[in-house]
């Protein structure tokens, strides 16, 4: 049992003000793992004021050793690389390759990138060559940075490093439900010699530690990955005192399979679904298959479905885990059996465990087929191994049929129709459009339209979402 009950302020771990227990449970076999602590207002208090102070001096310090410091911080996870992957998949469920080959990979892919970025980065210039006004970039100030379950260490570094990176200081609440990843990473930073106060750890709930910083008077930002309804509560406890707020919320994401797709469209559309035990915001989880391909694409869908594995977290190989909590299954099969009495056909998967998984959070791969727009599957995120699949006859209708949500994250196309792919693209409303299964380069911006949120995190507009711009006449 991992004893993990203090939080990291000013430079050191420190005992909670008052005592709150709280236990973290391995979602493969629903045992307790580890025990940490709830913060409270008192502990939030303290780790702004701590924030607060460090950032007189931190936003002061030159690139050069900001740069310096994160090339610390790289080498350090570098050499702890497999205690990450090992907190991940342990936390949330993710199999230990997955969670090392994507999971923590992602978070070391940040930490290059943002560095290569902050290096490039011009914090001052004149406005042109003929101005005499000079622009100036400077950190917005103390940043609450609260983090997902889904993918911890990723959001964590597309937080943490730009705040990092730009000279604000920070308080991140992780995820009470996976947060020794986060602890881990509070260890890394410790060790890099980050002065104290520039970054600060307390662990809490949605409802306490969450509410306290969003709505703190000495708080700058907040920066939320999460669901759409935090969001929500989140911008409401802000607006008081008018912060910036940076949300990456839910998604309903629509995947354009056309006639002349490439050969294994529907089968890798299936793959990306199902990866991370469907726990992605971004994930096609709605698959529009076009009439003339429909039977096919369904078979082709259902056969792959059958064949993912299911299985506990640390065993190595092809499969994947559980998801993350009860909380979240009790939801998804709940959502699967309004799909069958909705009239959805159930195609594979379906409510029931898969075999000998007697123990532990596990969800069969789950197809629905004829499906219409108008039912919860289709409408509600369900963050599980669940698809719908919807036919379709025209592009037009298509293109209605995805953009016909309240979310806006994430969408998909296949066709080896260059001119159609760059058509379509440009009238899908989200803030990413992956064509034919390319994924995003290092550095491009991740964000939503609508109730997806605002914002945007990676490369340069990572960097820009923690400065204020600053206009000066006269300069010349």
């Amino acid at each position: 049992m991992l004893d993990k009950k203090n939080f990291y302020i000013n430079g050191k771990w420190v005992s909670p003000v008052i005592r709150n227990d709280f236990e973290v449970i391995n979602p493969s076999n629903e045992d307790v793992f580890a025990v940490i602590s709830l913060g409270s207002k008192k502990d939030t208090d303290i780790a702004v004021q701590a924030a607060k102070k460090a950032f007189l001096k931190w936003k002061e310090t030159s690139k050069e050793k900001r740069i310096n410091l994160l090339e610390k911080l790289l080498k350090i996870y570098k050499k702890r690389f497999d205690e990450m992957s090992e907190a991940i998949s342990m936390e949330m469920g993710a199999p230990i390759d997955w969670a090392s080959s994507v999971q923590t990979a992602s978070g070391q892919s940040h930490l290059e990138d943002f560095i290569l970025r902050l290096k490039n980065f011009k914090f001052e210039e004149h406005f042109d060559s003929k101005s005499n006004n000079y622009i100036t970039y400077e950190p917005i100030g103390v940043c609450g940075l609260i983090t997902p379950w889904n993918w911890p260490i990723n959001q964590i570094a597309l937080k943490v490093i730009p705040a990092l990176a730009t000279g604000c200081t920070m308080i991140l609440k992780p995820s009470e439900i996976s947060p020794i990843s986060a602890m881990l990473f509070a260890e890394m930073i410790d060790e890099s010699g980050f002065p104290e106060g520039v970054f600060n750890l307390i662990n809490g709930n949605g409802t306490g530690v969450g509410t306290d910083l969003s709505s703190h008077p000495d708080i700058d930002m907040i920066s939320f990955t999460g669901s759409t309804r935090a969001g929500r509560l989140i911008s409401k406890n802000a607006a008081e005192t008018i912060k910036r707020v940076c949300l990456e919320l839910g998604g309903k994401g629509g995947n354009i399979v056309f006639a002349d797709s490439y050969t294994n469209a529907v089968r890798d559309g299936i793959r990306n679904v199902m990866s991370n035990s469907g726990q992605s915001c971004d994930a096609p989880t709605r698959m529009l298959v076009e009439k003339s391909i429909y039977p096919r694409a369904v078979k082709e869908a259902v056969d792959e479905a059958n064949n993912i594995k299911v299985d506990v977290a640390s065993k190595k190989g092809d499969h994947i885990g559980p998801v993350v909590s009860k909380t979240q299954y009790d939801k998804i099969i709940d959502l699967i059996k309004s799909g069958i009495d909705e009239g959805a056909t159930l195609s594979a998967g379906g409510p029931e465990s898969p075999n000998e998984l007697n123990k532990g959070y596990f969800i069969k791969p789950t197809i629905f087929t004829n499906v219409s727009n108008d039912m919860r599957i289709a409408k509600e995120e369900i963050f599980g191994p669940v698809l719908s699949i919807i036919p379709f006859e025209s592009e037009d209708e298509a293109i209605a049929i995805v953009n016909d949500t309240s979310y806006g994250l994430g969408n998909y196309l296949q066709t080896e129709d260059k001119e159609k792919a760059h058509r379509v693209a440009k009238k899908l409303r989200s803030g990413c459009v992956y064509i034919n299964g390319n994924a995003p380069d290092a550095g491009t911006p991740f964000g939503g339209y609508q109730q997806s949120g605002n914002g945007r995190e990676g490369g340069n507009w990572g960097l820009e979402e923690y400065l204020e711009v600053k206009t000066i006449t006269g300069w010349r």
